[in-house]
């Protein structure tokens, strides 16, 4: 059966995806780095050091609609910092947060898609020659470097571009916090001996996350994304997921490959931005 998009399911990715952001500030918390946090409408804003991936208000819109002192908050540390303060906002959430935001002189710069399935059957993997190890304490740097390779060398493909990219220092830094977040785990993915790419996965109440998965350049076209998105789901089911999600940029490879293994599009976040 196809999986029905509602508001309730909608609120249950947001939220894991809040919680994913709200572990990476205490990650960075405590490794001594200034952070700010605050609840939002039912979701969470994260602020770290500008640039960074995690920042970002997210799961806002099912419960009310954010309020001025809140956003006023919000805005001026944002400004403070001159860093750019960026909204994802479901399709499925209160439509009257993005009048709010649009009449504070937030603007539209993209959307992203939320793909999802079921994890009540597996088919087997069938990718010959390609292995998938979890990362220790040995190969973390290793990961590092084959995640951010790949994701400085984006596919091309038939849709709109990027809404947002990151330079490599920041890239690598955001990974060394990433791996210390509970419910994290890394895979690495080998081509018959050299490393062929890299991923991500987290678990929450009975949700996993498929995020931050790249393949090196030499290696795409041959399976690679197919096997660490299958290792992923198979360890989500043995911890008892019922749903895996993954987010794509419109149009991408990334999107192709995951409908190809079973994943439905159930709704999209508009991203808006107020640019200090």
């Amino acid at each position: 059966m196809p999986i029905t998009a509602t508001s309730a399911l909608a609120a249950r990715i947001d939220r894991v995806e809040q919680a994913l952001v709200l572990g990476m500030a205490e990650v960075v918390r405590a490794a001594g780095l200034p952070v700010q946090t605050w609840p939002v409408a039912g979701g969470a804003a994260v602020l770290g050091e500008p640039g960074s991936p995690f920042n970002k208000v997210i799961g806002v819109g099912f419960e009310g609609v954010p309020d001025t002192v809140t956003l006023e908050a919000i805005e001026g540390a944002h400004a403070a910092l001159q860093a750019r303060l960026q909204v994802e906002l479901s399709t499925l959430a209160d439509p009257a947060v993005g009048r709010v935001l649009t009449e504070r002189g937030y603007r539209l710069v993209g959307f992203e898609n939320i793909l999802a399935r079921r994890l009540d059957e597996l088919g087997a993997s069938t990718r010959e020659g390609i292995s998938t190890t979890e990362v220790g304490e040995g190969d973390s740097e290793r990961w590092i470097e084959a995640v951010a390779d790949g994701f400085q060398h984006p596919d091309v493909f038939d849709g709109p571009s990027a809404h947002e990219s990151f330079d490599r220092p920041m890239l690598e830094r955001t990974y060394r916090f990433f791996a210390a977040v509970p419910g994290v785990s890394r895979l690495l993915a080998w081509m018959e001996g050299p490393v062929a790419g890299g991923a991500t996965l987290y678990l929450r109440d009975g949700t996993a996350i498929m995020c931050g998965a790249a393949t090196l350049p030499a290696f795409r076209r041959r399976g690679v994304q197919s096997a660490l998105l299958h290792a992923r789901l198979a360890r989500a089911r043995a911890a008892g997921c019922d749903l895996a999600v993954v987010t794509t940029q419109p149009g991408s490879k990334s999107q192709e490959n995951v409908q190809r293994a079973g994943f439905e599009l159930i709704y999209s976040r508009a991203v808006l931005v107020r640019e200090q």
